[in-house]
């Protein structure tokens, strides 16, 4: 029946909101405490079995994920660092599938080449969901945390791209390198394209049609999965797809979402199905371990356990010094000319090569790997491949995850203002949109100015910055000659608001001032809007 899986879905909801209130008050990460919480419920006598479905992870989970992190992340700042964030998500990607590979090899009896780069390409990349829920939590300077999140959004697609071709590897025993190396750039390519290209639809679909709020925010919710299922249904990328699309359309959001209460009403049920999905993205991965132990088989607990740190650490040194090089190598030779004494480069790559959290989508992948092979043996050392990966994901996101506050702390870096301090920000924007405000009464409402009382004491109130809100809306009953001044004075302050919008947009373009502090006015003229609404 339907009833029992719904009845321990909202179960699970109910121990998240606990847990995270805990968290908040432990001050601690929720994302690593429900995944520690997870774990110990595991343990519990009587506590039914969870098995993830690396289907609903996939369908479910990822794309929403995906995109309201895509949705949240600067354009100007990704394209910015777009070279570290290459190198991460493909570069060290491809190197830690070389080294785990090695490493499982060389390690484990009877383990195959293709089957280290299998699980190489499971546990090399860092996942988005948990990255970005961390790193929320935990103050780095901004140029950081954009790579950092870059890296996650599209990390996945090269990690996915080499477990799909070690898999068919050892399936077929059949490998060829050129021809992987092709399919590859293929594959992210034309996910990319598909994603565009349903970004596009939405985009006009908002643009030109006369939707709703809430049409608007239920396409929102639908263009994730339409730009998954489209690729993956043509073995493209799904994750380039949801990526691209998803940054594209943010960029667009002001043209999109064009009503305030549009925008209101997007980002309040994003936030509350982006909390609902990670939470139970991570209780769901400590409450794994007794399904991944039962399958182990012929492996000792504690044979495997040494394999998963032996992998773990090896995984964590492989980042730390690939950081340190491609961050020293522009400076070697010679790109860069000088460091900051204040921030040496170490720094900062330290922080990158310690904040490697690997997630749930790893986790999906590796149970993903099919029972059997073709010949209808059992796939071989699956258990074991499974176990590993639960050791990575959980040293590396409670682990580092714990300890990266303190290694921040410890390295001491200051962060390099791109941008002016947020107040200042705040106050430079605030005071373009009200020379344009003010410019357009002189430009279009002189006449209203000089002749309608309330637009002349809009005039005065952009000039001295003095709110008249309160007092407008205390006059409810009017004659018919006040009404008619008050509609127009509301029409004039739609007007203006318009032309703020596309200060904003233009200030966006300008890159004067931060996405964030730009987002932010914006929220402020949607509630200015809602309210005269």
């Amino acid at each position: 029946m339907i009833i029992e899986p719904l009845l321990l879905v909202l179960i699970l909801l109910f121990a998240v909101f606990m847990l995270t209130m805990l968290a908040q008050k432990l001050k601690i990460s929720y994302p690593i405490f429900l995944v520690i919480a997870g774990l110990g419920i595991s343990f519990i006598p009587g506590i039914p079995k969870i098995e993830i479905e690396p289907e609903m992870v996939f369908l479910i989970f990822l794309p929403p994920l995906l995109y309201e992190s895509a949705w949240y992340t600067s354009w100007n700042d990704f394209w910015k660092w777009r070279r570290p964030i290459a190198m991460l998500a493909f570069g060290l990607v491809f190197f830690t599938s070389i080294i785990v590979a090695l490493v499982s090899t060389a390690m484990i009896p009877g383990f195959t080449l293709a089957m280290g780069f299998l699980l190489g390409g499971i546990i090399s990349p860092p996942d988005a969901v948990a990255a970005n829920s961390v790193l929320k939590h935990i103050k780095i300077p901004k140029r950081l945390t954009t790579v950092l999140e870059g890296e996650s959004l599209i990390n996945d697609a090269s990690s996915l791209i080499v477990f799909r071709f070690a898999l068919a590897a050892i399936l077929s025993g059949y490998f060829s390198m050129e021809q992987a190396v092709g399919q590859f750039f293929l594959t992210a390519g034309m996910g990319v394209v598909i994603g565009l290209a349903i970004a596009h639809i939405a985009y006009v679909v908002h643009r030109f049609l006369p939707t709703t709020p809430s049409i608007d925010t239920a396409l929102t919710l639908m263009s994730p999965y339409f730009m998954y299922i489209a690729a993956e249904h043509f073995h493209y990328s799904g994750v380039m797809a949801v990526v691209s699309g998803g940054l594209f359309l943010s960029y667009r959001s002001h043209e999109i979402l064009s009503h305030s209460a549009s925008r209101i009403q997007a980002i309040s049920v994003w936030a509350t199905l982006a909390f609902v999905l990670n939470g139970l993205v991570f209780i769901l991965i400590g409450l794994e371990l007794p399904v991944i132990v039962e399958s182990l088989g012929n492996y000792s607990i504690r044979e495997a356990i040494n394999y998963g740190l032996i992998i773990s650490i090896t995984i964590i040194i492989i980042r730390l010094l690939y950081t340190l090089l491609i961050t020293y190598i522009p400076f070697w030779l010679g790109k860069r000319k000088h460091t900051d004494p204040v921030n040496p480069l170490w720094k900062g790559a330290v922080i990158v090569g310690w904040a490697g959290m690997r997630g749930v989508v790893s986790l999906a992948s590796a149970l993903s790997i099919p029972l059997f092979i073709r010949s209808g043996e059992a796939f071989p050392h699956r258990s074991l491949i499974l176990f590993i990966t639960f050791i990575v994901i959980l040293i590396t996101l409670v682990f580092q995850g714990l300890t990266l506050p303190m290694v921040i702390k410890w390295v001491g870096i200051k962060d390099i203002k791109d941008f002016p301090p947020e107040g200042e920000q705040e106050a430079g924007i605030r005071l373009r949109l009200m020379q344009a405000a003010l410019k357009r009464l002189h430009d279009k409402f002189a006449k209203d100015a000089s002749e309608n009382e309330l637009v002349g004491f809009l005039k005065k109130q952009l000039e001295s910055d003095i709110s008249i809100a309160n007092q407008q809306l205390e006059c409810l009953e009017c004659d018919t000659t006040k009404k008619q001044e008050i509609n127009r004075y509301h029409a004039v302050l739609m007007d203006i608001y318009s032309i703020q919008r596309k200060e904003l947009y233009q200030l966006r373009k300008e890159k004067a001032f931060s996405d964030e502090q730009i987002r932010k006015q914006e929220n402020q003229l949607d509630l200015d809007e809602a309210r005269l609404s």
